[in-house]
């Protein structure tokens, strides 16, 4: 048995399931509230019960409320913000991606991709991958933590509005408008939304963009008029053949293939898709093969998987509710830090005066963030991948931007005046003296069960600072940042709008006229269909 990251996994499934109550696989539980949900039993075929549940969601669609769509729209525009930045800055990765998709064609029987920021037709995969790349560059877009208490399922996995791209070129191929592109990324993030509450990946260290690559094969074969039996094909296909495992986040420094990793999920998840519709024929009923990821890690009985999946179909029963927004570039389990250090200043604010006042500066925080973001390693980063996953080094850099705040008279700071943005991730910024002072000052300490318990449902962390004049300080324990689902939501979107207007003045003409180009709702076809061209201006290369 893995014990990943100090949490043990849940115990084997025919200890954990209780085989005589599961309704119907199919069964729609009605729920007054909130919309209808459908469940596919441990005991069915999963895959060819996600081929349904697809074609179903795309082609007799239920009614979604207006909340949900709006959702989508925030967290697809919110993304485009953080690949517009990326690209502008000359990220590696997505630089090199995109170039290398540039130089494609289409095939032949394909309508072909675009690249963020270019009209040029490309092949759709490697669109995809340059596109989902510079999403996922900056590691600073939507959120999820695989968590639905009200169900019992609290897997809490890892999970990233990463995939839009996907939709925006199954669109492209299917010819779909603005509303029926908005409904494939919401099944996307519904399929690995819910996938994160029942099946922890990280536990087996495989890398959580699996779960993506899963929804993303499932979508877009439907999408493209893909039967049942070939969705389930394209299922078995990234499942058996295209796992990513956290070798790409071990070692001391992290590499292009850890913000990647989405990328080529979603690569793999287009050719499963396409070589599928072509007539491949891929492992069936993948989530009950004995040798596959679900049973092999998890072992169960003949007859059955490791979990019921339930999946929303109309109203706002849907995943993406309980999805979080970050605000800036940071790994996401580090926000709560950030927002007990703003609450202590809050009270406290001339505690960055003087930053040789600051003795020491004591983080406690949960499992599984303690062991990702807080490993001894973290202490020397010396790559911008290694950086965002630095929790010494994010509140180090928030502490040094508090101070200069605070210096140019601004006694009242707030996420605003700390938002951490690419600059703060330069090699100069990196190797700034003063943030190693800093990170030589703090102490991450693990808060025990008491912390351990309230997470996935939230990020419980607590800053506090022993300063030579004012003595003990506290920001107090917190659970829910700013950003996260359950937080002020008037607040957030006030703060991610913000976010997106800094993230790409400077890239593009106009961040309002490219804000109003990618809203959705209520569009043709051909506007879902050049989505993404609009153009893009990039840094001088010295810079």
């Amino acid at each position: 048995m893995f014990v990943w990251f100090g949490v043990e996994p849940a115990p084997e499934c025919f200890e954990e399931i209780d085989l005589t109550p599961f309704r119907r696989s199919g069964e729609r539980r009605e729920l007054p509230l909130n919309g209808s949900k459908r469940l596919l039993s441990a005991t069915s075929n999963q895959a060819a019960g996600l081929g349904e549940y697809c074609r179903d969601f795309l082609f007799n669609p239920q009614s979604v409320s207006t909340a949900t769509f709006e959702l989508v729209e925030r967290f697809h525009l919110d993304s485009v913000g953080c690949a517009i930045s990326a690209i502008h800055h000359r990220a590696n990765a997505c630089t090199v991606l995109r170039r290398e998709a540039l130089q494609t064609l289409p095939a032949a029987q394909h309508s072909g991709g675009i690249c963020f920021g270019d009209q040029k037709l490309v092949e759709t995969a490697r669109s995809v991958a340059a596109n989902v790349a510079a999403v996922r560059e900056w590691d600073s877009n939507g959120t999820n933590f695989g968590f639905d208490k009200d169900a019992g399922r609290t897997a809490g996995e890892f999970g990233h509005n990463d995939f839009y791209p996907v939709a925006i070129a199954a669109s492209r191929e299917a010819g779909f408008d603005g509303n029926e592109a908005l409904r494939m990324m919401l099944l996307i993030d519904e399929i690995r939304g819910r996938l994160a509450e029942v099946f922890p990946l990280r536990m087996y260290a495989i890398d959580h963009v699996h779960h993506g690559a899963v929804a993303s094969a499932a979508a877009f074969t439907a999408a493209l008029g893909g039967t049942v039996s070939q969705i389930e094909s394209a299922i078995g296909l990234v499942v058996s053949h295209y796992v990513p495992f956290r070798a790409i986040r071990a070692g001391s420094q992290l590499s292009d293939s850890k913000g990647s990793s989405a990328a080529f999920a979603a690569e793999t998840a287009v050719l499963a898709a396409h070589r599928a519709i072509d007539g491949f024929q891929g492992p069936q009923d993948i989530f009950r093969n004995p040798l596959a990821i679900y049973r092999l890690n998890k072992p169960c009985p003949d007859g059955m998987g490791p979990f019921d999946l339930e999946l929303g179909e109309s109203g706002d029963a849907f995943a993406i509710h309980s999805m979080h927004f970050k605000l800036g570039l940071y790994e996401h389990q580090s926000a709560s830090a950030i927002q007990s250090f703003i609450d202590l200043l809050g009270t406290t604010p001339e505690a960055v005066a003087n930053l040789d006042s600051i003795r020491s500066v004591t983080i406690t925080i949960y499992e599984p963030a303690f062991s990702i973001i807080a490993d001894p390693a973290k202490r020397n980063p010396q790559t911008r991948q290694s950086a965002d996953h630095s929790l010494p080094y994010i509140v180090a850099k928030t502490i040094q931007k508090a101070a200069s705040s605070y210096a140019g008279g601004n006694t009242r700071c707030g996420w605003s005046e700390v938002m951490l943005l690419p600059e703060d991730y330069s090699n100069a910024a990196i190797a700034d003296k003063e943030v190693r002072r800093i990170i030589e000052k703090i102490h991450v300490v693990h808060g025990g069960p008491d912390y351990d318990s309230l997470y996935p449902e939230g990020i419980p962390t607590s800053v506090s600072i022993d300063h030579d004049q004012l003595g003990a300080l506290n920001g107090g324990r917190c659970v829910f940042p700013l950003g996260h689902a359950k937080s002020d939501q008037s607040a957030t979107v006030s703060l991610v709008e913000e976010k997106f207007e800094r993230l790409v003045t400077g890239a593009v003409r106009s961040p309002q006229a490219v804000c109003e180009h990618l809203r959705l709702r209520d569009t043709p076809a051909a506007h879902v269909a050049n989505l993404y061209a609009f153009p893009i201006i990039l840094r001088p290369e010295h810079q």
